[in-house]
Parts: structure tokens; C-alpha cells; sequence
């Protein structure tokens, strides 16, 4: 049975309320370890993104790895995408063909009803990870100069299930046909940004696209790996309520690190959403809702 938008809310409703409170959150996963081991030396990071139908921001956020790698960690960057979604295809053979020092690249195909659902391949990369700290994000984020050494030196300072940044540095909200979010698809080159268009707003917790996981915790969790309803594969890309789900079964809603350098383009039009539906519609005049509040300035 194709779960609805109606049934998610209830589901993040009861998970949100029941976990933790009226109920153990190890009956929903398993307890984080007590001890987590402290990285040595050089950390190792590793960012997970999703992409489908983000080719035109994800290109920002691969190019900013190429253009400032990382000099103080290591870096696995995995990505998971779909043969479906040709633009995003096009993007991932022309950066898994580059050879940066510092980087391993990790894309993984994965089936597109997988895919929809997020928490499917944050729990498979969560589970096999061999990295110190995995970077949940989303493929809109951009590392620009300085940003992934920043997180570096910031993590060796922590040793926390939780973190995320305290701060990042983003657009207004971009009409849909600004310059920064229409490039050419066809044949993907490097692109960089001008950071006199950004501005600083606090981040206030480890919501969905900043969560910083300690490496034990997510290779014994999982990232909602009990959770049945946040495994199942789905008909189209679902919001992702889960990360309200994650931190409780966790225990933890992390640490703010002032990590530097990281950047979002804002935009009012999601490629995820079919285009002109009532969904992309919603959304849409949700986002200019939200952009009129007031911005809190760091």
C-alpha cells in the first residue's frame, strides 16, 4: 500500500512524541555505544548527499570539493543517485573521473524508489562507513574555501554522538529562472560562487541536511534502521521527516561547531518535485512565507 504525505506527518507525529518519552528509544534502535573512540592524527570524514533532479546545485557542491580539497582530513564523499535521472548521471562521470588528492569518490546507483526515500541509503552508508565522522547532508550544500579544513579542526576538538554546524552562509531566495541555478546540464563543467551573495543565518539544531554523526554511533545505529516506515521504498521523493525520528532514537540532539566557509544557494523552485504539481506549488509559497520572516543574523 503507497503510503500518502498524510500518513508520513502522522508517522513523524507519533515517532516524535512516543520515542524517548512515553517510550524507550532503544525499543526503536539500538542504544548509541557508551564509549565512542577519539580520532588520531588527520580525521576522517565522510559526506553523504542524494541527488535526483538536483544536478544544476549538486554541481556547485562537487566543484567545491575539486576547488578546495581538503588539506587537514581524509574525505569520502558518497552520493546516491539514479540511472532515471540522466542530468545527474551526466554530472557523476565527469567528477568520477577526476583524481583529487585527499578525495575518494563513492557514487552509488541505487534503485529510484530507494532513492525517494532518503533514510534508505543514509542507513546503508551509515552502516558501512569506515570513517570517523559521517556528514549527512543534502547535495545543495557547497564546501567552499576553507569550509572542509574547518570541519577538521573542529571535530578533532569534540568527541559527541552529535554535531552540526552553528552557522551557514545563504542566498535570498532565487527566482527560478537566476542565472545561478539554470546552468547548461548537458555537458557539466566546474562552476564556483561569489560569496558576496551569501549571507550568515544560525542553524539551530542537527536538522535533516547538517547532521555530523560520530563514526561508532552510525556503524552501530544505523540511521533509522528500526524504523520500518523510514526503509520502505516509495513512489516518489518523500519529505524527509526522519531526522526529528534519528535524534531521538539517539539520545541526542548535538553540539553546534563554528565551522566556517559553508555555503547554500537558495531557490524557490525544487527539481525533485514534478514540476507545476501541487506539491512544487505548496512548497514554493511555503519558501516565500518563510523568507519574509526575520533572518537571524550571526
Amino acid at each position: 500500500m503507497i503510503d500518502s504525505g498524510l500518513t508520513a506527518w502522522l508517522y513523524k507525529q507519533i515517532y516524535c512524541r512516543l520515542i524517548g518519552s512515553v517510550l524507550p528509544a532503544h525499543w526503536f534502535g539500538p542504544r548509541p555505544p557508551e564509549q565512542l573512540l577519539k580520532a588520531e592524527g588527520n580525521i576522517h570524514l565522510e559526506i553523504v548527499s542524494h541527488c535526483w533532479n538536483y544536478a544544476h546545485l549538486c554541481v556547485y557542491q562537487l566543484s567545491s570539493l575539486v576547488k578546495y580539497p581538503p588539506k587537514n582530513l581524509t574525505l569520502t564523499y558518497t552520493m546516491y543517485y539514479s540511472e532515471e535521472d540522466q542530468g545527474t548521471v551526466k554530472l557523476v562521470n565527469k567528477f568520477a573521473a577526476m583524481q583529487i588528492e585527499g578525495i575518494k569518490w563513492n557514487f552509488q546507483q541505487m534503485p529510484t524508489n530507494e532513492l525517494f526515500r532518503r533514510a534508505i541509503g543514509r542507513n546503508k552508508a551509515s552502516l558501512a562507513t569506515e570513517a570517523d565522522w559521517i556528514l549527512l547532508g543534502d547535495c545543495d550544500l557547497i564546501f567552499h574555501h576553507g569550509c572542509l579544513d574547518s570541519i577538521g579542526t573542529e571535530l578533532a576538538k569534540v568527541n559527541c554522538r552529535l554535531a552540526y554546524p552553528a552557522s551557514e552562509q545563504v542566498t535570498e531566495l532565487l527566482p527560478a529562472d537566476h542565472a545561478l541555478v539554470n546552468l547548461p546540464q548537458d555537458q557539466p563543467e566546474l562552476v564556483d560562487i561569489d560569496p558576496s551573495m551569501f549571507h550568515s543565518i544560525e542553524v539551530t539544531k542537527a536538522k535533516g541536511t547538517f547532521q555530523i554523526v560520530h563514526g561508532d554511533v552510525a556503524r552501530h545505529c544505523g540511521y533509522c534502521r528500526d524504523l520500518r516506515f523510514y526503509q520502505r521504498p516509495t513512489n516518489r521523493w518523500r519529505k524527509t521527516f526522519e531526522d526529528t525520528a534519528f535524534r531521538q532514537v539517539i539520545d541526542d540532539e548535538g553540539i553546534a561547531l563554528p565551522i566556517t566557509g559553508l555555503h547554500r544557494i537558495r531557490h524557490q523552485e525544487k527539481g525533485r518535485y514534478a514540476k507545476n504539481s501541487k506539491i512544487s506549488q505548496f512548497r514554493t509559497s511555503l519558501r516565500h512565507i518563510e523568507d519574509k520572516k526575520p533572518k537571524q543574523g550571526i
